[in-house]
């Protein structure tokens, strides 16, 4: 069950909403990322319930690994498991599977790979993929892909995305068997696709093409904020979106700073995803409209004012930048919590600035406001 309604245009910008049988999503939307069902910073799903989290985003491979799918489907499934009752997104496992496997082994069936805790031998392939999502439970599952490394020659990737479209179908396949299960616990598990192609323009176009005559539920453009520029990603989005089914959800995969939401916004994307918020937060970093701040500077050792002025988040009703910085300064767990909560908070609210925006017929001007803004260097 899924109903994508756009709401408003705003140039290629779309303002749309997501009906999914765990509830309805707000695009643009950024999902946080929960590797192994927990934001890592000590964040309690109560925690993004508060901070106006819509989506949560959990790891295939991780959860694969440790503590097993097969325990989680005991469980009653992800959502039960990590008491979160909104939507949640499960990556394929393929990304993990091809950037932290040191042994790995490419197959037309799928990938042997040595398990990154322990090295015990795995496989997985498309198939694999989808028992493992479907007994996860999530709302919407991803396809087994390759995310080819880069750079890499123009053989190696139409071979790449050749075996990426296999795969697809054989996802496809198998998602509708395993949905018509009886003891399956989530048969309303959606499926996404994967766009690959790295930086060449025509082998996306052509891939993009190709996966959009399948009638999935949604597409996500992956294999991107890998290497390349900026100036390329965006490009890359330039020519790709459009031959992506307007009437489906788009998603860019991993990416990004505030910034790149923005500008992947103005080409159309709905879905969002990086762990930039919490792996910053954990290191002192935090987000502001106005940019970027390191809270270890010795310039906020005195400072009474919150993280940023007139933020709602749990940090900045309540504490300085001098205490956070101390609890920082002084490996308190504490400290890291409240970046994190701070940042995720940031992100969820940027991206409701962005919903209201378009609603307004307003994109192109807060664009160019909050980019200029951005560029500040985290003061105002």
């Amino acid at each position: 069950m899924m109903d994508y309604k756009i709401i408003k245009k705003c140039g290629r910008a779309k303002r749309a909403e997501v009906k999914t049988v765990h509830g309805t999503i707000q695009t643009p939307v950024f999902m946080n990322v929960g590797t192994a069902a927990a934001i890592k910073g000590g964040i309690s799903t109560e925690d993004l319930q508060g901070i106006g989290t819509q989506v949560e985003l959990s790891n295939t491979y991780h959860l694969h690994v440790r503590p097993g799918d097969e325990v989680v489907k005991k469980m009653g499934g992800l959502h039960k498991f990590m008491v979160w009752d909104k939507p949640i997104l499960t990556d394929s496992g393929g990304f993990q599977v091809f950037s932290l496997a040191g042994l790995r082994k490419i197959k037309e069936e799928g990938v042997h790979f040595q398990s990154h805790i322990d090295g015990h031998k795995i496989f997985m392939g498309p198939e694999e993929s989808m028992q493992i999502q479907s007994n996860l439970a999530s709302t919407i599952a991803m396809a087994f892909d390759e995310c080819a490394p880069h750079p890499c020659t123009r053989d190696y990737m139409e071979k790449s995305v050749a075996r990426t479209t296999r795969w697809l179908a054989r996802c496809q396949k198998e998602m509708k068997r395993l949905n018509s299960l009886p003891d399956t616990i989530n048969p309303n598990q959606l499926l996404f696709g994967i766009n690959q192609g790295g930086t060449f323009e025509d082998i996306r176009i052509e891939h993009a093409k190709e996966i959009s005559e399948m009638n999935l539920d949604g597409y996500a453009v992956g294999g991107l904020a890998v290497g390349e520029s900026h100036e390329e990603m965006y490009h890359i989005l330039d020519v790709t979106v459009p031959h992506l089914p307007e009437n489906k959800p788009t998603y860019l995969m991993g990416v990004g700073t505030p910034a790149n939401i923005i500008e992947g916004v103005d080409r159309g994307i709905d879905f969002f995803d990086c762990v930039y918020p919490s792996r910053n937060g954990r290191h002192a970093h935090v987000y502001t409209h106005y940019g970027k701040m390191n809270l270890s500077n010795a310039k906020y050792e005195l400072d009474e004012r919150p993280i940023e002025e007139g933020c709602g988040c749990p940090a900045c009703r309540t504490y300085s930048r001098a205490y956070i910085r101390h609890l920082l300064k002084a490996k308190e767990m504490l400290g890291m919590r409240l970046c994190v909560l701070h940042n995720l908070y940031y992100y969820n609210h940027l991206m409701e600035d962005i919903r209201h925006a378009i609603e307004n017929d307003d994109y192109a001007n807060y664009k160019k406001d909050a980019l200029e803004k951005l560029t500040w260097g985290g003061e105002n």
